[in-house]
């Protein structure tokens, strides 16, 4: 197995950031979280950070794009991440994490993108300049993984379609990384090891990410320099 060179005839592809979000509904979402700090306040924190995350992702060469779930909720997810300079919004589809992800980045290979990198709102860890990394990583290697420390992803990237990449990965355990990468190899992929960031699911998680406990401020979408700009 071995890296790709650089794009074709060294043009940059055109580059798409798609942002996985569930709508802010109690009882829908951090679950987890929930059951430690009570469910309305478990929802204002995942409202706090999935705006956080939207806003420090957007950045110079590359589109984002918000994928959410449920299909009904299109109205309340634009509310909740309105002025942070993102227009298209489209629904996931597929029942599995496996399927949503293999429906997007289809659908965007299929516009015409020669790259493409998924991220979630759980990691506040995630902005532009790891964007950028990722795409960068993308010239290089067929696949690019952000591993949690709890053995998700924060991030997956990819320069073409691969369906079979997410194939019988057993989802929402501590094995998704190990076993994405393992399938990467079984399918004479390239992969390339973002640095480990720490997501929230629980409350540690989010004593330890400065989260609780005191009030926590989106940053401006564009607050400070961004990768590439």
């Amino acid at each position: 197995m071995s890296r790709r060179g650089d794009w074709p005839g060294g043009a940059m592809p055109e580059r798409s950031l798609a942002v996985f979000a569930r709508a802010p509904v109690v009882g829908r979402v951090k679950t987890r979280l929930a059951q430690e700090i009570g469910a309305h306040e478990a929802v204002a924190l995942y409202q706090r950070l999935g705006r956080r995350v939207v806003a420090a992702s957007i950045g110079p060469g590359y589109r984002t794009i918000v994928w959410f779930t449920p299909a009904t909720a299109r109205t309340a997810v634009r509310a909740w991440l309105d002025g942070l300079g993102v227009s298209d919004f489209r629904v996931q589809t597929g029942g599995g994490l496996g399927t949503r992800l293999v429906h997007a980045f289809g659908r965007l290979f299929g516009e015409g993108n020669g790259a493409v990198v998924v991220i979630g709102t759980d990691c506040p860890g995630v902005d532009r300049r790891l964007i950028a990394a990722a795409f960068a990583a993308l010239r290089s290697y067929d696949v690019v993984l952000g591993p949690a420390r709890d053995g998700g992803y924060y991030l997956v990237g990819l320069r073409g379609p691969q369906p079979a990449l997410f194939r019988g990965i057993p989802w929402s355990t501590h094995e998704v990384t190990r076993a994405t990468r393992a399938r990467a190899g079984a399918l004479g992929l390239s992969c390339r090891l973002l640095a480990p960031l720490r997501d929230v699911d629980t409350a540690r998680d989010a004593r330890a990410l400065g989260l609780l406990g005191h009030t926590y401020r989106s940053p401006s979408p564009h607050r400070g320099a961004g990768a590439g700009g």
